[in-house]
């Protein structure tokens, strides 16, 4: 199994802009002197008071540049707020600068405020979405070529540079709804999932329709599933269940309120989907949380849990949310991370 951190170069409420980038790239140096295989990056905009990390490909040139192993990867590129030609620049550009280490994680967003912000009307996304993935691909074939589409139209355009990757950097994209599941296993996707929408039992039927759909429409393997989860490895059991409380806490009654407001963005259906999921994350209690949302514990039980989620879900890989919720203090998130590469990963490997 893979390990890999999320990240959101969060602003801390006694911090500075400059701190949230300084600790960020902290961790990153520890991450990749303790030999975590990965650091898959958010995209959050207009939102002073949580993150820095509203251009993550610039971010990922970064590292990319500091690091020589660790794999670089976004979690996720929000393909609809951006010009396809110039996103398949960028992605080639630090395709090269890794050295091949680039994962390109791509999704739509659930969330309208950014679209709102950028003057782009989210009832678009679907089929900016999909234009923008017809558009790279037809651009890192390196050839000149046409497109028309509905929001887009290149006449004869050739792209430079080619991906090191050929024929493209690894693809995953972010599947959130049960009838998406299905559709990615026939396309032959790599998925990012998580336990914030759905229950683990939700969430393995839904991987198991996945993986169906990979075999019947003949991709060679079982697919290729990802786990982002909130994380949080303390000395002993006790500690890891006390220590992340407040900050977990936030985080799901942030995602409930978010999840909320945007309610009706994009039609009925989204509609009774994000209010039952807002009232769900709302009736859940702490112990709630630590049974069926995160993996917290002390090494000896983060190995149990990873296991459970293994067999239980088939995941191939962890990306942990360290800091979930944003008010673990820096030291804490470090220690975290010591265990799970020290003690955890290598279970594992």
């Amino acid at each position: 199994m893979q390990f890999g951190m999320f990240m959101e170069f969060g602003i801390r409420s006694d911090g500075s802009q400059m701190s949230a980038f300084r600790e960020g790239f902290d961790l990153v140096d520890a991450a990749e002197s303790w030999g975590l295989d990965g650091a898959w990056l958010a995209e959050l905009h207009f939102n002073p008071t949580r993150s820095v990390l509203s251009s993550p490909i610039t971010i990922a040139s970064s590292i990319a540049t500091r690091t020589k192993r660790m794999r670089i990867g976004m979690a996720v590129y929000v393909l609809p707020l951006n010009n396809p030609l110039r996103v398949a620049e960028e992605v080639a550009t630090v395709d090269h600068i890794s050295e091949g280490r680039f994962e390109f994680g791509i999704g739509r967003s659930g969330f309208a405020r950014a679209y709102d912000m950028y003057g782009i009307d989210y009832h678009e996304s679907r089929q900016r979405f999909r234009e923008t993935f017809e558009v790279l691909q037809a651009a890192w074939k390196g050839e000149p070529f046409s497109y028309h589409g509905d929001i887009y139209q290149f006449d004869n355009v050739t792209v430079t540079p080619l991906p090191y990757q050929q024929p493209h950097p690894p693809v995953r994209i972010a599947a959130t709804t049960a009838e998406t599941f299905p559709y990615m296993g026939q396309q032959g996707n790599p998925i990012f999932v998580g336990l914030r929408g759905m229950d683990i039992s939700e969430l393995s039927r839904c991987i198991k329709e996945y993986r169906k759909a990979w075999q019947e429409a003949g991709h060679q393997g079982a697919g290729d599933v990802s786990l982002r989860i909130p994380v949080y490895a303390g000395e002993t059991m006790q500690q890891a269940v006390d220590e992340p409380f407040e900050s977990i806490s936030a985080y799901f009654s942030r995602m409930g309120n978010l999840y909320r407001e945007s309610a009706g963005q994009a039609g009925i259906d989204a509609t009774e989907l994000r209010g039952n999921r807002a009232d769900r994350l709302a009736s859940l209690s702490y112990e709630d949380i630590l049974e069926a949302k995160v993996a917290f514990g002390s090494a000896e039980g983060l190995i149990d849990r990873f296991h459970f989620l293994e067999e239980e879900l088939g995941v191939n890989s962890i990306v942990a949310e360290l800091n979930a919720g944003g008010l673990v203090p820096a030291e804490r998130v470090q220690r975290s991370l010591r265990i799970l590469t020290h003690d955890v990963m290598p279970a594992f490997k």
